[in-house]
């Protein structure tokens, strides 16, 4: 088993609540982790039949079972167990009790507010970060190899290759889910409206667009990027214009949460490609803010992460938010350092910014460098060295 990070902060909140929660994408490791981490608990998947059926027709029964606790696996398959789990962990304030585990924000985070405000921790499991997999020595040789195989754990545990294991996985995981969170008629096109986002990661979102591209209203494509969301496909990067006095877009970025998910729907195959691909600035940029993204979420914290663009097209890739400082990130793809690396970094210094720390560039070369007041990190790196 390779080491997760998130391993620390699941014991910590094992320590200060009576239930942890932990979250993120199917095959994510979450269940792995678990048990590894709380060995000594009884497991039980709510996926199994059996199981389900007594949680729905005695939920009190049902945990009745687990004086000590347990893990519950996929919970929010039984969304109306949260009400009985928030009775018994009122009376019964041990901490660390309950370990609940869900593959779908809607279900497992919804239920967690209404019924179990305050008593709950929560970890957000991504695929494996960067680092997790140099501590592994399972690193890939070269950026175009880890934009194309992703991250996600199979991939590296059990060596399937990558477009068999994304094929399955989008048959077998992202359908299912669609099909119970929503009632969608015609298969064919959402897995062309899936496709359709994949190709437009580190874009502006523009819903109208995506909806005639694909034949589907506005409302539909709506309600599908919900699904995508919930499912931990793709996520959206908020645009940023605290105390700034310009002209700013609000509208926020869509980006995959991962890039061998999102390399297999552009039906880019191999990863040679992608040295030359059109998406391939887009792909290491998705890449490199996954990776900001996983370093606070393995540490059981909220996205702190931005973008700031105007109305006329200068951007900031990344501004990060920490304790009343603003770290502006630039992402290049790149080998090779050019002056216009820095154009976004130089329109970000004349900004009226009081708070504003470092700033970073985070390239496809391999030198680590300091130009310009600049830091400047080479993609390997950015597993150890954490932009702050």
């Amino acid at each position: 088993m390779i080491k997760r990070i998130a391993d620390a902060a699941l014991k910590k909140l094992s320590k200060l609540y009576p239930i942890v929660a932990i979250t993120g994408p199917r095959q994510s490791g979450k269940t792995t982790l678990t048990r590894h981490v709380f060995k000594n608990k009884p497991y039980i998947s709510l996926e199994e039949p059996d199981q389900k059926l007594f949680a729905d027709e005695d939920p009190r029964g049902f945990l009745k079972q687990f004086s000590d606790g347990a893990i519950l696996d996929e919970v929010q398959r039984c969304p109306q167990i949260f009400s009985y789990l928030q009775s018994l962990v009122d009376h019964d304030r041990r901490p660390g009790l309950f370990i609940l585990t869900g593959s779908q924000q809607f279900g497992l985070l919804s239920n967690i507010s209404q019924t179990l405000a305050g008593r709950v921790g929560l970890v957000q499991l991504l695929p494996f970060s960067l680092h997790e997999l140099q501590s592994a020595r399972k690193t890939p040789k070269t950026i175009e190899e880890l934009l194309f195989k992703g991250l996600y754990p199979p991939i590296y545990d059990r060596r399937i290759p990558p477009s068999n294991w994304y094929s399955n996985y989008v048959l077998t995981y992202i359908e299912r889910d669609v099909r119970q969170m929503i009632n969608v008629h015609d298969l064919s096109a959402f897995q062309r409206f899936v496709r359709m986002c994949a190709a437009r990661t580190g874009q502006l979102l523009n819903l109208s667009s995506l909806a005639i591209d694909c034949g589907i209203t506005h409302n539909t494509a709506r309600a599908w990027l919900s699904v995508l969301e919930a499912s931990y496909i793709v996520f959206l990067l908020r645009p940023y214009f605290r105390n700034i006095n310009k002209r700013l877009i609000k509208t926020p970025k869509l980006y995959f949460y991962d890039t061998g998910l999102a390399a297999w729907l552009m039906g880019i195959h191999e990863s040679n490609l992608l040295a030359i691909h059109a998406m391939r600035g887009a792909l290491f940029e998705t890449w490199t803010i996954g990776e900001l993204l996983k370093n606070r979420l393995n540490q059981g914290l909220p996205s702190n992460l931005y973008f700031l663009r105007d109305n006329v097209g200068n951007e900031v890739d990344v501004v990060l938010e920490e304790g009343g400082q603003v770290t502006p990130i630039e992402i290049k793809s790149g080998e090779t350092i050019t002056g216009d690396y820095f154009t976004g970094l130089t329109y970000w210094t004349k900004l009226p910014l009081n708070t504003s720390g470092k700033k970073w560039l985070i390239y496809g070369g391999d030198q680590r460098q300091t130009r310009q007041g600049v830091e400047i990190l080479p993609w390997h790196q950015l597993g150890k060295t954490i932009p702050s």
